[in-house]
């Protein structure tokens, strides 16, 4: 049983029935901005690419980053280290023109995300390597020899 209490904004714990089937200004309002976003606000217009979502893996020996991003190049990559912030990032640009006798119609199209990650200091920055395979990013980050963790072993009493 919970023992939390739902409390209206105005503050009043008093269950008033009155104009229950009138909503409010205050709740009108409050329906509008609460509801998610359509997704054409949240994603790109061009290509429909949203913020890239990441899977994140450890093991004894390291911890691995998979981006799901398919559609890409490698080349369109950039992943840097500073300290211990690991960005990935990408911008893609086109651009097309069709010229008619009468006409010439040019679009263009642009692209880009940003993901950041703060690493922990076990992480051995040296040895980070990436890759790309069918449309996941996967970025390798070894841990320090001290920071892997040792197996179990048995202490002998004396």
């Amino acid at each position: 049983m919970s023992n939390l209490v739902s409390v209206p904004k105005n503050g009043n714990l008093v269950n008033s029935n009155l104009n229950q089937n009138f909503p409010t200004l205050s709740n009108w309002f409050d329906d509008i901005f609460n509801r998610d976003l359509p997704s054409v606000f949240t994603s790109n217009f061009n290509t429909g690419i949203t913020l890239p979502k990441v899977n994140i893996k450890e093991t004894a020996d390291s911890f691995m980053v998979e981006m799901a991003v398919p559609g890409l190049n490698k080349s369109d990559f950039h992943i840097e280290i500073d300290n211990l912030l690991l960005s990935i990032f990408t911008e893609t640009k086109e651009e097309s023109e069709q010229k008619e006798e009468n006409y010439t119609r040019r679009e263009f199209g642009y692209s880009s995300f940003k993901r950041t990650f703060t690493l922990p200091e076990s992480v051995n920055d040296e040895k980070i390597n990436a890759s790309y395979n069918e449309g996941i990013l996967s970025i390798l980050l070894p841990k320090k020899e001290e920071a892997k963790q040792k197996p179990a072993r048995n202490i002998e009493i004396s």
